[in-house]
């Protein structure tokens, strides 16, 4: 198992060392220091337990591509997953969000960060209700489905498919819940969360319809005997899926820190083990062990959006938003190794040709 870690450990490593640099430059303080290392570890975590889906959807088209396109996008991807998802896409909410310009707001973040978090944070209503909104859409959409019948915890899980036969019954919950909370908060504040969230469920639209769209050609190109996922189609679909599930991890990490170099060595690290698991599942074929495992994973996200939302109401300690999800992620896998030692062997051959 270590040879799918190998480089991804060492990658954590060099930016471990990167973020206690920075915050020793910057604080020269041993405390504040572990603070950002803190933080930049929970966002590793973070990011890696929303990002178990898309490790999924890689694995499941990777195995179909032949090994050089394979490697192809596990290295050329992974430039465009860190840097361009990790880096450019965080900047530019901030830049969006404080109105300034790109390389302002990157000048700002490296040489005046206390100057950088406070212009966030009169921005955090917006950022709030954009992000939770998103991340609630990104959560409920795989509960609100009346075809999966795997359910983990069933009380719930049971109730929102059978709702989910009354179409866009998700989205007029988390219009409701905007609604709720913009209630409560000041006048001038209610409008932007209003506006925000409205835009983050329009951006998860969006983001559905590119992956419908991509899903017809694929069928269309299927009906005419043509080969597809492979090639250089078959990359710049996996890089258009691989931003797609991006969208909640960057955006959640919001809700740790403001700090664009702690959140961008956070979700680096994460990015990595990702690609790392991607490679595990793909050669080892060991995804359907893991029953409710991604249930554990959209559960955390649920947690997250609305951690989000209320976030522009009230304050919640930023460890406590961490933990949700990685204490979440942790009893599904548990769940998991539970359920498969009471059924050993048929449970799991039925998985794996469901897969």
């Amino acid at each position: 198992m270590m040879r799918f870690y190998k480089g991804s450990i060492l990658f954590t490593l060099v930016c471990l060392a990167l973020g206690a640099w920075y915050g020793w430059a910057m604080t020269g303080n041993v405390a504040a220091t572990a603070s950002m290392l803190w933080i930049i570890f929970v966002l590793s975590i973070l990011e890696v337990s929303l990002s178990f889906d898309n490790a999924v959807v890689n694995a499941a088209v990777l195995k179909d591509m032949d090994d050089v396109w394979q490697r192809r996008f596990l290295t050329w991807g992974m430039v465009i997953a860190v840097f361009g998802m990790r880096i450019v896409f965080p900047l530019a909410i901030v830049a969006i969000a404080a109105g300034l310009g790109p390389i302002d707001a990157l000048n700002l973040s490296l040489n005046n960060p206390a100057e950088y978090e406070r212009i966030v944070n009169s921005a955090h209503v917006g950022i709030a209700g954009f992000g939770g909104a998103f991340l609630a859409m990104v959560g409920l959409s795989f509960f609100f489905d009346g075809e999966k019948d795997v359910h983990w915890i069933t009380w719930i899980e049971e109730k929102l498919s059978l709702v989910s036969n009354i179409k866009a019954a998700e989205i007029a919950l988390l219009l409701l819940v905007l609604y709720a909370i913009s209630g409560i908060l000041p006048a001038d504040e209610a409008l932007t969360f209003l506006v925000s969230g409205v835009l983050g469920l329009v951006t998860f639209i969006a983001v559905e319809a590119i992956s419908t769209i991509l899903e017809m050609r694929e069928e269309a190109m299927k009906l005419q005997g043509a080969v597809v996922r492979s090639g250089l189609g078959g990359f710049l679909y996996l890089n258009i899926l691989d931003a797609s599930f991006s969208f909640d991890g960057v955006i959640g990490a919001f809700a740790l820190s403001n700090n664009m170099v702690i959140i961008a060595l956070g979700l680096s690290i994460g990015a990595m083990f990702v690609r790392s698991m991607t490679i595990h599942l793909v050669k080892q074929g060991t995804l359907a062990e893991y029953r409710y495992l991604e249930h554990g994973a959209f559960w955390a996200i649920i947690a997250l959006g609305a951690i989000m939302l209320l976030s522009a109401r009230f304050h919640i300690p930023e460890t406590v938003t961490g933990l949700i999800g990685a204490v979440l992620i942790g009893l599904s896998l548990w769940w998991s190794i539970r359920h498969n030692r009471r059924n050993p062997d048929g449970e799991l051959e039925a998985a794996i040709r469901a897969d």
